[in-house]
């Protein structure tokens, strides 16, 4: 048991469910996976489903926004952090926008290869969306080529392709292509479609470039200006959208079915703009869904998978794109404790650890991971010396672990969260009626002290927490549509940070896993003995005469 290596256990039914809608070649909706941190969302796509979705006719995209951010701190514990993406820099937008335009570029040259896409499908397809002609024209111009003044728009599509062929390296397109493998099986004319195709691509992404520059001033203004607009949106994300729509044309069962997968799409919304070259992140992000949506209503697209830990996309995604139906949803909370139980004993755990666990940590994955690690490591062996540690040592080492390097420092960035609130309060920002009367963070300092901001967003904080551990941790926030826990910038804080996931069935405000609830109720005990006996009155009377009371959103909680 000591040194058995640790396995991905299947879960049946999830598998099912995922499977069953990349089987489609084309569906009406894209699918959202969602649900807590370090309940195996990412381990079940990439060891269980992908190879699989990449074998016969079969072709998945794969793209991790993580990606860039851990490229540049490998220092991250699995690189994955516990709570949340927000707790490390943000990647630069360039960066995601580059992962996702390569992916399915590469399923495109793959597509182009199986001959499922012609180059007169790209110019139908850029003809229905794109005026053509003065874009097509400028790009002859620049290759200076002239160009009669009454001549079709097809005309001058196969002209600037020709042109572009004859200026560009074909070797490399034959490289993309694979058409050097294909060796003697291919005919001169099979070789010459099959690179004419590849040149109508690039030559769809220089038409998309030309128009994106003649609105590059209109975009610097709305990012200067933080305004909003579709049309500046759509011209960032034309070039994604195009390949996904021509991926989508070319779906054949049995033949080509490509699908796409998108995980920590919410990093996408958070990453840094450098310059004027895109709209903002958030903008790029919510364009991208709602044309992916777009597609999959109009003309139905290939299957897309977003894959997060962010719970804006169990319950608010879907109230924000329109309707509750706009997305396919399927969240998953891991294993529960029966199921945990049957494949952790005895093959990692013995029966009377796995009642520890389950009482303290509960069953999530990672947890259960992370633990077992620290069970084999030689390290925690060197620490305990000569004394015989028990296994409680060792869960109360992990315990002290998640409490100093994720949830303390999670709670410090939502205590800056609340002092940003406090500010936003002064300025005004903050529509009134997210300030009426009995509101507990109704009545943030006037004065912009950042000992006594610090001090109020403490205040709250701890009394939100209490609110919380009151309730058990069992606060539905449909059970009878209150949902004034939205306007709680408490609230919004700790779901913000990772530390709250918002499940979406049943309704609940959980934090993500049993440890980390442990933590949280240790953090409010530190913070209040630590309190002085001046700070101790101000949180008694917030508490008394202000206080967060939520009981009456106990309804039918089951862990």
């Amino acid at each position: 048991m000591v040194n058995k290596h640790w396995k991905i256990i299947p879960k049946p039914l999830l598998e099912t469910v995922l499977n069953n809608h990349v089987q489609r070649h084309r569906v009406p909706q894209p699918l959202i996976l969602h649900g807590p941190r370090g309940v195996g969302k990412t381990t079940l796509i990439l060891n269980r489903l992908l190879g699989d979705w990449n074998k016969g006719p079969h072709l998945a995209g794969y793209v991790d926004f993580a990606q860039s951010i851990t490229e540049h701190h490998p220092d991250h514990h699995q690189s994955y952090p516990w709570t949340s993406w927000t707790s490390v820099d943000p990647p630069l937008l360039s960066n995601c926008k580059t992962q996702l335009e390569n992916c399915l570029e590469s399923m495109s040259h793959k597509a182009i290869k199986l001959g499922s896409i012609s180059s007169q499908q790209i110019f139908t397809t850029m003809n229905k969306w794109y005026g053509l002609n003065t874009a097509l024209r400028r790009i002859l111009q620049g290759y200076n080529i002239a160009v009669p003044e009454k001549v079709s728009v097809s005309f001058l599509w196969e002209r600037a392709v020709y042109a572009l062929s004859v200026r560009q390296n074909a070797d490399e397109i034959d490289g993309l292509l694979e058409l050097e493998e294909k060796g003697n099986s291919l005919s001169v004319e099979e070789a010459s479609y099959y690179r004419e195709t590849a040149f109508a691509l690039r030559l769809a992404k220089e038409v998309i470039k030309v128009h994106q520059g003649w609105k590059a001033n209109a975009i610097a203004h709305l990012n200067r200006t933080n305004g909003f607009s579709r049309t500046l949106a759509n011209s960032c994300t034309d070039w994604p959208l195009l390949m996904l729509e021509l991926l989508s044309q070319a779906a054949e069962i049995g033949f080509f079915q490509p699908k796409l997968v998108l995980n920590n799409i919410e990093i996408l919304k958070r990453a840094i703009q450098t310059d004027d070259s895109t709209v903002s992140a958030s903008m790029y992000h919510d364009n991208l869904i709602w044309r992916i949506i777009a597609l999959g209503a109009n003309e139905r697209c290939l299957p897309v998978l977003f894959v997060t830990s962010d719970s804006y996309y169990s319950y608010q995604a879907f109230v924000d794109y329109g309707f509750p139906d706009i997305f396919i949803s399927r969240e998953t909370f891991g294993w529960n404790p029966q199921e945990a139980k049957l494949h952790m004993v005895p093959d990692y755990f013995s029966a009377s650890e796995w009642t520890i666990i389950a009482d303290v940590l509960g069953a999530n994955s990672r947890h259960l991971f992370e633990l077992y690690a620290l069970k084999q490591s030689n390290h925690y062996q060197s620490l305990m010396g000569s004394k015989a540690g028990t296994f409680e040592d060792i869960v109360d080492a992990y315990l002290a672990y998640l409490q100093v390097a994720v949830v303390n420092p999670a709670m410090d960035k939502a205590l800056l969260r609340l002092q940003r609130y406090a500010t936003d309060v002064r300025k005004g920002s903050i529509p009134y009626e997210k300030l009426r009367f009995g509101a507990s963070w109704r009545h943030p300092p006037q004065t912009e002290d950042p000992t006594q901001n610090s001090e109020w967003a403490k205040i709250q904080l701890m009394d939100f927490v209490q609110a919380l551990v009151n309730t058990e941790f069992a606060v539905n926030y449909l059970g009878d549509y209150s949902l004034e826990i939205f306007e709680d910038p408490s609230a919004m804080a700790l779901v913000e940070v990772g530390i709250l996931y918002t499940q979406r069935d049943p309704s609940f405000f959980r934090p993500i896993s049993q440890g980390i609830k442990r933590c949280l109720v240790r953090w409010l005990i530190q913070e209040r003995m630590q309190m002085s006996y001046w700070s101790s009155t101000k949180y008694w009377w917030q508490r008394i005469i202000r206080g967060r009371y939520y009981k009456h959103l106990m309804l039918g909680y089951r862990t």
